[in-house]
């Protein structure tokens, strides 16, 4: 159960989208179940069921519950397992359904949700929202999050079971040899012109605004320097009124967005607010220097000075002083560094980690489901 699968564009998708994909390919039958959207889904042995936009987030559509079909198709199709990636309304309503029918669950954790709420002026909703993720997940025998750290802080606010899953590239499509002179010369940059690139969604809560910064200190040591920015969403207007002369190429995937990864010289990432950030782990197999803050998919995978840079989480300051590393010498040596942590995190060991947990978790059932019946 998911309220997003791809082709959305977002690391949740990506993330589900290989695991399914993993799982299938090893045998299993897996079955999605997923909110309608506007572009038409591949889901294979799944279904798409009836959902509603988020009103201010209008590419986020939740699913409305269905309890009373899932008790009925799998009272008479029962799965080994019921994993559920997001916490709406069809979520609950499918641990409420597995848990009547004793079916074993577990859950992941794909969004700070609670920190979300701040940045749309929905602080007050950050405490209960927290509250309300936390009895769910609790209700399951394992919640997969991306990183230890993750574990540890979650851990403290009261989260049981916490299963770290990390994540992986798909490195026959994100890597050097993709990277584009005639892409380059589009975006009116040669081979001797610092190409930065942002992707991601064009957001409140990806603090965006860093990138003006950026772009500015940058160009103050080579005003050639461009910047292309990939992805789209509900701040894209402002940006393009505020980053006159950036290249907005709007929302991609497949092989575009491969291309304008590797066509780059250097990634910033300035969001405060991931879980893990499956963009950087894309722009480090492309063959990137990346630049980005001390925590989620940049402490797990960037070795200061070596692979990638890193400022202190929420140094504003911290975060412009290493712009002009980007543009320095030693930026190459960091750009083969990069490509290599890229190949070492393929999506197989991933799916492989994912695979023997959920037969943990079903062996575990079964065992226990033949103890209680044993006992009455």
């Amino acid at each position: 159960m998911t309220e997003t699968f791809p082709p959305d564009i977002n690391g949740v998708a990506t993330t589900l989208g290989c695991l399914v994909a993993g799982l299938r390919e090893r045998g299993h039958r897996v079955v999605v179940t997923c909110p309608k959207a506007a572009v038409a889904r591949d889901l294979g042995d799944g279904e798409e069921v009836p959902g509603v936009a988020l009103p201010f987030y209008r590419e986020v559509r939740l699913g409305l519950p269905r309890r009373r079909a899932f008790l009925a198709d799998w009272r008479e199709d029962p799965p080994d397992v019921v994993h559920i990636a997001t916490e709406g309304p069809l979520g609950a309503s499918a641990l409420a359904a597995a848990r009547a029918l004793d079916l074993p669950v577990t859950t992941s954790l794909h969004t700070n949700f609670h920190a979300y709420a701040r940045d749309y002026r929905l602080g007050w909703l950050a405490s209960p929202v927290m509250r309300y993720l936390r009895r769910f997940h609790n209700r399951s025998a394992n919640t997969f999050i991306p990183t230890a750290t993750q574990a540890a802080e979650l851990g403290a606010q009261g989260f049981e079971r916490l299963m770290v899953l990390g994540r992986g590239v798909d490195t026959d499509l994100f890597n050097p040899e993709r990277r584009d002179a005639s892409l380059r010369a589009v975006w009116g940059a040669d081979d001797a012109t610092p190409v930065l690139l942002h992707v991601g969604r064009l957001a409140a809560e990806k603090n965006l605004a860093l990138l003006a910064d950026s772009w500015s200190r940058a160009r103050a040591i080579d005003p050639q320097t461009r910047l292309v920015v990939v992805g789209d969403g509900p701040e894209r207007t402002r940006l393009e009124r505020q980053l006159p002369g950036a290249v907005f190429a709007g929302a991609l995937r497949g092989e575009a967005l491969a291309r304008h990864y590797a066509s780059a010289d250097a990634f910033l990432f300035p969001s405060l607010t991931e879980t893990f950030g499956i963009v950087m782990l894309e722009a480090m197999a492309s063959g990137l220097d990346c630049l980005g803050f001390d925590y989620a998919a940049g402490r797990q995978l960037i070795d200061p000075g070596v692979n990638g840079l890193l400022a202190p989480f929420a140094d504003t300051a911290g975060f412009l002083d290493r712009v002009p590393d980007l543009l320095a010498p030693e930026s190459r040596r960091r750009r083969v560094r990069a490509a290599e942590t890229g190949r070492a995190h393929s999506w197989a060991a991933i799916v492989d980690a994912f695979e023997q947990n959920l037969a943990d978790v079903a062996d575990t059932s079964t065992t226990d489901a033949a103890a209680r019946e044993r006992l009455t």
